[in-house]
């Protein structure tokens, strides 16, 4: 049995991107504005902290439209998803759960 703490992810473990992810799993896409709300942020803070995840290869992002009638969404990918679950089954084993 393990720790858990060798399978934290680093770029999940941010509360921030932790809560994105935990709804993303949950959906097969999710707007920017519902995000945004959902975790009560701004649109810099959502923006920096989605642009990390991306960039992880762990969401998807779409585009549609532009400017201010532009709509963006994202997705988790499969790795994503993966990492996640790793991330969640880590932090049940370090919480004894």
């Amino acid at each position: 049995m393990t720790s858990g703490l060798d399978e934290l992810d680093p770029v999940i473990h941010a509360p921030k991107r932790l809560a994105a992810m935990a709804v993303l799993s949950t959906a097969s896409t999710v707007t920017f504005p519902f995000l945004r709300e959902h975790l009560q942020v701004s649109d810099s803070d959502l923006s920096k902290q989605m642009s990390a995840l991306e960039k992880a290869g762990y969401v998807a992002v779409t585009k549609e439209g532009r400017g201010r009638g532009g709509t963006t969404s994202y997705r988790i990918t499969r790795a994503g998803r993966a990492a996640y679950t790793r991330h969640r089954k880590a932090l049940t084993a370090i919480l004894g759960g």
